[in-house]
C-alpha cells in the first residue's frame, strides 16, 4: 500500500478514537454511517464519513444554485436582504455551536445544514406551492422542498449518479421542518434505509411532511433552522419597513429580545440549558411559547403581507408555463428544447427510464435560481422588481 494511502488511514482511525473519548455518547458516530453503495476507494480516505458527506454537499450543482435562491423576499431591490445561501450558512453556524456544547458530531450537523434546502424551488416557499399544484395536477405527487433536495443528492447531481450519501445525512435533510413548531424532539433511533424510503414515499402522497429525525444531530439541524430565520426574517422585515421593532410582541421582548442577534442568543442558550446531558433537543415552556408567539406574528406581519406578494400572479403563470411546454417538448421528443439541450444531457439512461416526464420537469424547474426561471418565461409573464414595499 501506499505509505500516504496508509497515513490517511491511521488519521481516520485517529479522528474515530477521538470522537469516542470526547463526544457525547448521545451522539452518532461517524463509525456508524452507513451508505446505500459500497465505496472502496473510501478505505484509504482520510475523511471520516459525514466529513466526505459535508464536501459532496458542498461542491455539488445545486448548492452553486443557493446564491440566487428567494429565502423570503423576493425580486427587492436592496442588496442585504438575506438569501438562501445565507440562510444555510446560519443554520450550520448555530446548529454547530449548539452541536459543540452538547457534545454532538458536528461534520453530520454540517453536512445536513448545508443540504437541507438544496431542493428549494426559486421563489422560496411561494414558488413550492405552485410547484406541487402542478405536480400533482400531473400525477407526480406533492412536492416538498425537503424531499426534493434527496431527490438532488440522491439521483439527480452527477449526472444522475447522486453523491451516495449516508442514510445519517439524508434522514437530517428529509425531517427538517422549520415552519412546523416543536418544544421538544426525541431522536427515532436505528431507522433503516428500508424505512427512509418509506417515509420518501410517504411525503410524496400526502401534504405534511413532519417525519422525526433520527439523531440528535437532525434534532439540532431542525431547530436550528427556526433559529436562524425566525429573528433574520425579522430584521429583513424592519429593513424594507413592513413592521416596526416597537409592535413586537411584549412576551417575546420579555423573553428572547427585539434584535436578531439577542434572538438567536436567547433560542441557542436555553435550548443548550434544556438539552444537556438529555436524550432529547428542546426548549424550556416559557421559550418555547415566546418563539411559538413570534413565529405567529411574523406569519402575519411578514410571510403573509400582501405587500410583498406584489408579483406572485405572474410568478405563479410562469411556472404554469414552463410546466406545461417542457412536458409538451418531453412528450413531443423536442430534443431542441432546453430540457434536453440542459437538463437531460449527459444524464445516465437510468435517470430518464425510473421517472415520468411531469418528475422530470419537477426537476428541472425546481433546480432554477430565480434570474434563470424569469429568464426562460416569455416577455409578456416577466414581473418588474419591486422598488418599494
Amino acid at each position: 500500500m501506499n505509505p500516504t494511502f496508509k497515513k490517511a488511514g491511521e488519521l481516520k482511525d485517529f479522528l474515530n478514537l477521538r470522537e469516542k473519548k470526547n463526544l457525547s455518547s448521545l451522539a452518532c458516530f461517524s463509525t456508524s454511517a452507513v451508505r446505500r453503495r459500497f465505496e472502496k476507494f473510501r478505505e484509504n480516505d482520510y475523511r471520516q464519513d459525514f466529513s466526505a458527506d459535508a464536501d459532496r454537499i458542498l461542491n455539488s450543482m445545486a448548492f452553486t444554485r443557493y446564491i440566487d435562491k428567494t429565502q423570503v423576499f423576493s425580486l427587492i431591490n436592496n442588496d442585504h436582504l438575506t438569501h438562501r445561501v445565507i440562510h444555510v450558512q446560519l443554520v450550520s453556524r448555530i446548529a454547530r455551536t449548539i452541536g459543540r456544547y452538547l457534545g454532538l458530531n458536528e461534520d453530520l450537523i454540517e453536512a445536513a445544514s448545508l443540504g437541507h434546502d438544496i431542493g428549494h424551488p426559486p421563489f422560496g416557499h411561494d414558488g413550492e406551492r405552485f410547484l406541487s399544484r402542478l405536480t400533482q395536477k400531473h400525477g407526480a405527487g406533492f412536492f416538498h422542498h425537503n424531499l426534493q433536495s434527496i431527490q438532488f443528492l440522491d439521483k439527480i447531481e452527477k449526472k444522475g449518479n447522486g453523491w451516495n450519501l449516508t442514510l445519517q445525512t439524508m434522514d437530517a435533510i428529509i425531517c427538517h421542518n422549520g415552519e412546523a413548531h416543536s418544544e421538544k424532539l426525541v431522536p427515532r433511533k436505528d431507522r433503516s434505509f428500508e424505512e427512509f424510503d418509506a417515509i420518501l414515499s410517504q411525503m410524496q402522497q400526502s401534504n405534511a411532511c413532519d417525519a422525526i429525525p433520527m439523531t440528535m444531530e437532525g434534532c439540532v439541524v431542525r431547530m436550528a433552522d427556526t433559529i436562524s430565520y425566525i429573528g433574520r426574517d425579522l430584521e429583513d422585515a424592519i429593513r424594507l419597513n413592513l413592521v416596526d421593532r416597537k409592535n413586537i410582541p411584549k412576551e417575546c421582548k420579555r423573553i428572547l429580545g427585539e434584535t436578531n442577534g439577542t434572538i438567536v442568543f436567547s433560542l441557542v442558550t436555553d435550548l443548550i440549558s434544556n438539552s444537556l446531558d438529555q436524550p432529547f433537543i428542546g426548549f424550556s415552556p416559557e421559550v418555547s411559547q415566546a418563539l411559538k408567539t413570534l413565529k405567529a406574528f411574523n406569519y402575519k406581519y411578514i410571510y403573509k403581507n400582501p405587500l410583498i406578494k406584489k408579483h406572485l400572479s405572474s410568478i405563479e403563470d410562469i411556472f404554469k408555463y414552463l410546466f406545461e411546454i417542457q412536458l409538451e417538448d418531453l412528450e413531443k421528443e423536442n430534443t431542441r428544447s432546453v430540457i434536453f439541450t440542459d437538463f437531460l444531457n449527459g444524464m445516465t439512461p437510468e435517470y430518464r427510464n425510473t421517472h415520468s416526464n411531469a418528475q422530470i420537469v419537477r426537476d428541472n424547474i425546481s433546480g432554477m435560481t430565480d434570474s434563470y426561471f424569469i429568464r426562460m418565461a416569455p416577455d409578456r409573464l416577466k414581473p418588474d422588481a419591486i422598488e418599494n414595499v
